[in-house]
């Protein structure tokens, strides 16, 4: 079981309906606005999408399971925007 530190909780906190990037386990990855979590780092994403290459399958509002995350971040940013 794990549970999230005081600076990880701020950080997720920090994160609440902003734009994520989160890899998972077996080399998927998914992008959503993050919608809730918890101390486990399940994960509710809305309007998220998995990513394959350049394109996205749209999956809606979807639960991710915190022991298949790997790494959450901000998605990065594209060329030609700021």
């Amino acid at each position: 079981m794990i549970d999230m530190s005081d600076t990880t909780t701020k950080i997720f906190e920090q994160s609440l309906n902003q734009i994520v990037l989160v890899e998972l386990r077996g080399g998927r990855g998914v992008r959503g606005k993050l919608f809730s979590f918890d101390q486990h780092m399940n994960l509710v994403l809305e309007d998220a999408e998995e990513i394959s290459g350049n394109q996205g399958k749209k999956l809606g509002t979807i639960i991710v399971r915190g022991d298949n995350v790997v790494l959450v971040s901000p998605p990065p940013k594209r060329q030609g925007t700021t």
